[in-house]
């Protein structure tokens, strides 16, 4: 873990990727059984009361970038619904904890985004459950490496557009209905909508898409007041990599190349969402953060 408030140099702030980092597990993937395990902030995360009194619904909060994202939003005093799969609800569980110990309120709603109805329903659940909704941090998405287009399944390039596109739209429309002036969106894209790999042939496309949806809808609700915005990480170590991202044998010098020659951390994400979230940002819509270690980007 590192202290995100020491002046330190960034390129050693965290190590880089070794031999130890190749592991594979079976999709989605849990936290609790990486090795090293990534930092989400819960050692060093400290709130200043940018967010209080605040309802956020925060996806793929059980692990990863949700994960130090939600226990961020917790900790800047907001109240926070956890979108999550299922499967991962043991990391659910120690997020509970977590937001809990900060002293906000915490839903946990397992289910699958490629669900519209469910996605519907966490919105709902929000605004019963919290009493409304006024940040929407849609971070949950599917990666999953395919070498070449003939072996990319049509259930495959369909599922990750439903996960990482199709979910948006619906989280978005069912949200916007509840959402009162200087509520705020924040969509996650990546590296990959700017320098795709070949073998992330449809979660590239993916992302580039969310970068436009944004874009587009930021105009639409900006005389609503509300503000939509993105987060473009790059290389970042989370259990999206290992359970079927990135191959097992790419993981030994994962981030390697970035400027700063090593992955990142969900902890280095978490300020990023939060500045979109709060009213520091209250001039910004439309606009994509990147986050990803210095690499160039248009």
């Amino acid at each position: 873990m590192s202290d995100q408030y020491k002046i330190q140099d960034p390129a050693t702030q965290y190590p880089k990727a070794t031999p130890e980092y190749q592991q594979q597990q079976p999709a989605p993937g849990l936290e609790t059984a990486m090795h090293p395990k990534p930092d989400d902030g819960a050692e060093t995360y400290r709130g200043s009361g940018r967010l209080t009194g605040r309802k956020a619904v925060v996806t793929g909060a059980d692990s990863g970038i949700g994960r130090a994202v939600a226990i961020a939003f917790a900790r800047e005093g907001a109240d926070v619904l956890l979108a999550y799969m299922p499967e991962e609800e043991a990391d659910a569980r120690e997020v509970v904890k977590l937001v809990e110990e900060a002293g906000r309120k915490a839903v946990a709603m397992p289910g699958d985004l490629k669900d519209e109805q469910y996605c519907e329903q966490l919105i709902a659940a929000a605004v019963e459950q919290l009493g409304g909704i006024d940040i929407l941090a849609n971070i949950a998405g599917m990666q999953q490496f395919v070498p070449d287009i003939a072996d990319l399944t049509t259930e495959q390039f369909d599922a990750t557009f439903k996960t990482n596109v199709y979910s948006l739209f619906w989280l978005c429309k069912a949200a916007i209905k509840h959402m009162k002036p200087g509520s705020t969106i924040i969509n996650t894209s990546s590296i990959q909508a700017y320098t795709p790999a070949p073998i992330l042939l449809d979660y590239a496309t993916t992302k580039a898409a969310i970068n436009t949806f944004s874009k587009s809808l930021a105009q639409q609700v900006a005389e609503k007041g509300i503000r939509v915005n993105v987060v473009a990480p790059g290389p970042v170590w989370t259990p999206l990599q290992v359970s079927g991202g990135q191959p097992v044998e790419a993981l030994k010098d994962f981030g390697a190349k970035t400027p700063l020659s090593r992955p990142g951390q969900p902890a280095e994400m978490a300020p990023a969402y939060v500045f979109l979230a709060s009213q520091e940002s209250s001039y910004i819509s439309g606009e994509t953060l990147n986050a990803n270690g210095g690499m160039p980007t248009p």
